[in-house]
């Protein structure tokens, strides 16, 4: 998969099966809408209008289903016919596995997705997905022929019009590559390259602090997790600050390159697959970059706090106490809880130094998140009710699907409860809502409070399937602050500046702190 161009396009032109093979996708009730004359070009002359139409027939999707048109060179699959309440009306996870399941082999391929245009957009990042770009495999480094995989979209439905598929920027794949970067090549160093070329690209200059100098400034979380490690930890920031900007908002990025939980250490089974620890600060990078060339209107800066989980002479020890960025005290009592220690300096230097009113911060924080809201749905905690409801649509309009944890720090904050510092930074009851909590520690730095939106996504689980990464995060970003794009098509899935889908309820458009245009 290493290998894979894929083209996004208006129009893949015709070509028979035997020197494109074609993957046809879509709900069974969407392809019987499909005109034979507009995709009969790809199947004729080996696929004929009857055949398409007996293999429609044959479709019995449960939830999915696929039926071969002519040998392994053609093929159509449907998609679940209907979804829940708390799925996405994409099918997005669906999309991803026919594509790697049904899609026939070749050097140059073809895809054909059948939707209403408001689910392009999560259905063109789900394809995206199946086409992981990180390998080591020694025969795909010997193979230097890039494999083409063009992918058009027929639009059903009342808005049927013409699509512009250069408005289709996916950034899921640079996203997806570094969290599947093991740690030898993806250290902090490395990190921060690919902040730089991204920054580059942009014509922005990264403000960088690391090493002994976070330190001296106070970064007490970042510096205390990152400070055994060979390659310093850093806190890393790409600003976005355009004319006419009325408001700032702030992404903020969990990136330790790798975890063995410091010297409360990891076991042998659970250790395996840290490299995805920087899932959080990764999805933010590719979610700047494809949001800011698509036109952000509002000033938005991109915060990552990274550092290297290591074990050394110099690691934090339990029973030491950090001063964090906020100026609280912290009394460590478990070193594997150290990504709320990095995002708790992150989300105060993008109040205090970033003026941020709105701040988002996302991380694969717990492993209690996959209990709490599975495998496939971030969990989201904020401040605010509307954000929280905001958060769920555009997780159901991007694919990457976020459901609400509870937010409740009268009752769940005395969890941390020091009797020497003002805080420890894990729980004494870990059966008393353990991601809630971690999120409401990175808030308390923040304080209860604080007049702003602040908005904590957890994606410890929906940021793999399996061995491989998926990117997740990028899109949910680019959705949710869709409203402030110049794009189209994140205008149209954004859930942000627009009445909403719930009868009755508005966002609050008079307040500052809660709009995005």
């Amino acid at each position: 998969m290493a290998n894979v161009v894929l083209e996004f396009t208006a129009s893949a032109g015709d070509s028979e099966p035997q020197s494109r093979p074609v993957l046809i996708i879509g709900q069974q009730t969407s392809l019987q809408q499909v005109n034979w004359s507009q995709i009969k070009g790809k199947l004729q002359p080996v696929v004929s209008k009857e055949v398409w139409q007996a293999a429609l027939s044959a479709l019995n999707p449960n939830p999915t289903d696929s039926c071969p048109l002519y040998l392994n060179h053609a093929a159509v699959a449907a998609l679940p016919s209907r979804v829940s309440r708390h799925n996405s009306p994409s099918s997005a996870h669906f999309v991803s596995r026919l594509v790697r399941t049904c899609l026939p082999g070749g050097t140059n391929r073809c895809i054909v997705m059948v939707c209403e245009r408001s689910d392009v957009f999560a259905s063109a990042c789900a394809i995206a997905r199946a086409f992981p770009l990180f390998s080591r495999r020694s025969t795909s480094s010997r193979r230097t022929e890039k494999k083409q995989v063009t992918i058009e979209f027929v639009i059903i439905g009342q808005d049927s019009g013409p699509l512009d598929p250069t408005e289709l920027e996916l950034s899921e794949k640079l996203a997806a590559r570094i969290v599947d970067t093991p740690c030898n090549e993806m250290s902090t160093d490395h990190f921060l390259d690919e902040i730089r070329a991204v920054g580059t690209e942009l014509g922005i200059t990264p403000v960088i602090i690391r090493g002994e100098e976070l330190k001296q400034k106070g970064f007490g979380g970042i510096y205390g997790v990152g400070k055994a490690a060979v390659h310093p930890p850093a806190l890393a920031v790409l600003s976005h600050t355009p004319d006419g900007a009325t408001q700032s908002i702030a992404w903020v990025g969990k990136g330790i390159v790798y975890d063995t939980g410091g010297l409360s250490i990891k076991g042998k089974t659970t250790m395996p697959g840290m490299k995805r620890d920087c899932g959080g600060a990764a999805a933010i990078l590719g979610a700047f970059k494809a949001t800011v060339k698509q036109g952000f209107k509002d000033n938005l800066h991109a915060v990552f706090c990274l550092a290297e989980n290591a074990v050394g002479p110099t690691a934090t020890r339990p029973d030491d106490i950090h001063t964090l960025y906020s100026g609280k005290t912290v009394e460590i009592n478990n070193t594997d809880a150290e990504g709320r220690l990095v995002l708790s300096d992150g989300v105060v230097y993008a109040s205090k130094d970033l003026s941020a009113d709105i701040i988002l911060d996302m991380a694969t924080l717990t492993g209690a998140q996959g209990i709490s809201t599975g495998k496939y749905h971030a969990a989201v905690m904020t401040n605010s009710e509307q954000w929280e409801a905001a958060c769920v649509r555009a997780g159901r309009s991007s694919g990457d699907l976020a459901h609400p944890l509870v937010y409740c720090p009268e009752l769940h904050f005395s969890e941390f409860t020091s009797a020497v510092a003002d805080m420890k930074n894990s729980v004494a009851d870990r059966e008393n809502a353990q991601s809630s909590c971690a999120g409401l520690f990175i808030g308390s730095h923040l304080g209860f409070d604080w007049p702003g939106v602040w908005v904590h996504v957890d994606i410890a689980s929906p940021v793999h399937a399996g061995e491989r990464a998926t990117g997740f995060g990028v899109a949910l970003l680019m959705a949710l602050f869709g409203q402030a794009s110049d794009d189209p098509i994140l205008n149209q899935v954004s859930p942000l500046g627009v009445a909403s889908a719930v009868p009755g309820e508005q966002m609050e458009r008079d307040c500052k702190r809660r709009r995005l245009v």
